[in-house]
């Protein structure tokens, strides 16, 4: 993995995360998070569990993984930095649906909803700017997916239902 800071304020500074946040309120959010370092193929996350944590990766690759500890071992999806992870399943508590996995050293910064929550009276204006910054990347998601779907549809069309 590249060389990157360990202070914690420096390397929320540089995602998306914080486009919108003074230094203050960096160092107030980057104060409530956690910075983690796992080994390729170590479990950030299992499937069917209720994590109240949302990560950013910093450097490395995570693996949005189904059935993990099986034969059946499926990747829906890889994370490289900047990427947000499990956002979703942050916003509204529900089980995760995959198990995020390190597929490469990698290291992620991570926020707890009650951590976030905790600053809502004395920093509402950082709460609102870190959710837009969540907004933004579940919007570039959903864009991505719908244009996904209209290429699969036209191709389907073109092929006269014979795919």
């Amino acid at each position: 993995m590249a060389q990157t800071s360990n202070n914690l304020a420096d390397v929320l500074r540089s995602t998306r995360l914080a486009a919108e946040l003074s230094d203050a309120q960096i160092d107030t959010l980057a104060g409530v998070m956690l910075m983690r370092d796992l080994a390729d193929g170590e479990v950030l996350v299992r499937e069917g569990t209720a994590d109240e944590h949302f990560y950013v990766i910093v450097g490395g690759v995570l693996g949005v993984v189904k059935k993990a500890d099986s034969p059946d071992r499926v990747t829906l999806n890889t994370l490289a930095a900047g990427d947000f992870a499990g956002e979703l399943s942050w916003l509204d508590g529900a089980q995760r649906y995959a198990s995020l996995v390190a597929m490469a050293p990698t290291r992620v910064i991570g926020l707890g909803r009650a951590r976030l929550e905790a600053l809502i009276e004395s920093d509402p204006l950082l709460v609102y700017r870190v959710m837009r910054a969540i907004i933004r990347a579940v919007h570039q998601i959903q864009y991505r997916l719908s244009m996904q779907q209209a290429e699969l549809s036209n191709y389907i069309y073109k092929q006269h239902g014979k795919y």
